[in-house]
């Protein structure tokens, strides 16, 4: 009876290991589309045209500060119009989740203008959203590091 139940227990390590080997693949490979969403993201916004939304689910919400949030094709597209040209650039710092459906990004942000100026830099978690046309935001929060002038 021991040996069936040591047996046992060395396949079930076994079993967890195999599990946690493609909970670690699909999060290696969330964080590939996400690396390389990220890399394109400025030159999606400052265009204008709405590509943007590529990166971004039908009911996607941003979550800005000093603000409510902003949802909706629509509402997100407007944000991105209004707002100055910058590029930039994302520092992921953790990546949560097991890669299924739903992860979420912990990353920096540097910001600069169009004459490569470093003008902010803050975090950013974002909630992406695993679509049949690949990983998406789902909801985008960001801060500034800087305090808020008054």
């Amino acid at each position: 009876m021991k040996r069936i139940i040591f047996l046992l227990s060395l396949l079930a390590g076994v079993n967890s290991g195999h599990a946690q080997s493609k909970k670690d693949e699909q999060l290696e490979a969330a964080r590939k589309a996400i690396i390389a969403s990220n890399a394109i993201y400025s030159d999606l916004a400052n265009k204008g045209d709405g590509s943007i939304l590529t990166r971004y689910t039908d009911d996607a919400c941003l979550l800005p500060p000093n603000s409510a949030p902003i949802c909706g094709r629509d509402n997100i597209l407007n944000f991105f119009k209004s707002g100055p040209k910058v590029h930039s650039k994302f520092i992921i710092q953790h990546i949560y989740g097991d890669g299924n459906d739903y992860v979420t990004e912990e990353s920096n942000y540097e910001l600069f203008d169009l004459n490569n100026n470093k003008i902010d830099e803050g975090k950013v978690l974002v909630i992406w959203k695993k679509t049949p046309t690949g990983w998406k935001m789902h909801r985008d929060m960001f801060s500034s590091n800087h305090a808020t002038q008054h």
